[in-house]
């Protein structure tokens, strides 16, 4: 079964400095029927002002992962991470035990532009820890590029949860084919251009919620910079 949901039915907050898109119920947002998806918690689209940022704050139990689309955004956590992620990195931190951070975006004239991803973990209470790893276009055009998975093979971050991240970039001719076992969910968010997916066209900002599905066949693509999650059915 797929089911579209389009970019304009997402949550939708303007804090000034903040403008933040919220796939499901987060915050002031929310929607009994978009509680999540599987094991996934939150899409957040975010584009933060020049100068400004979150503050320090904490999580626990959770695992986050950051994906920039421009500007860069500057991260800075309990465990002594300092860091800058770029467009095309991908940043995970497993908050376990308890973390706080900050991200802020320093440039005087640029928009930071990024999603924020929380996915449940499959254990809890470990350790915080922090890993960033950079993805080339070459990785993802005309494919999916595992991302996120849980034993960390290639050059995907390890996470601590029943689910795989991938992302690709499609543009005329270009298509792809992943399997799924149709007792999972999975999930498919086009973040801009457009998208064909097992006959279903996608806007950017729009979603796809799969279940009962053995697999999925992107094409038809225009410009397009998607993320597709497999994961826990639960």
């Amino acid at each position: 079964m797929l089911t579209l949901r389009k970019a304009q039915d997402r949550g939708y907050a303007d804090h000034g400095w903040l403008k933040s898109f919220h796939s499901f119920s987060f915050a002031g947002y929310y929607d009994p029927q978009f509680m999540g998806w599987g094991n996934l918690r939150v899409i957040n689209e975010d584009r933060v002002a020049a100068g400004m940022g979150f503050g320090k704050h904490g999580h626990r139990n959770m695992e986050i992962i950051s994906y920039v689309l421009s500007g860069e955004l500057a991260h800075e956590d309990s465990m002594g991470n300092v860091k800058g992620i770029p467009p095309g990195d991908v940043q995970r931190m497993s908050a376990g035990t308890g973390v706080t951070h900050s991200e802020f975006n320093h440039a005087k004239d640029q928009t930071t532009h990024f999603l924020q991803i929380w996915i449940e973990p499959n254990v809890m209470e470990i350790s915080p820890s922090y890993e960033q790893k950079s993805i080339q276009p070459s990785d993802k055009h005309g494919k999916l590029c595992l991302i996120a998975s849980p034993d960390g093979t290639g050059n995907a971050v390890k996470i601590h949860a029943d689910a795989k991240m991938y992302t690709g970039l499609f543009d005329g001719s270009e298509s792809a084919q992943l399997d799924l076992d149709p007792n999972r969910k999975a999930y498919a968010h086009l973040i801009k251009g457009e998208l064909n997916i097992n006959g279903i066209t996608l806007q950017g900002g729009d979603a796809l919620l799969i279940q009962n599905e053995g697999g999925i066949l992107i094409s038809n693509g225009k410009n397009a910079e998607v993320l597709v999650f497999d994961l826990s059915p639960q």
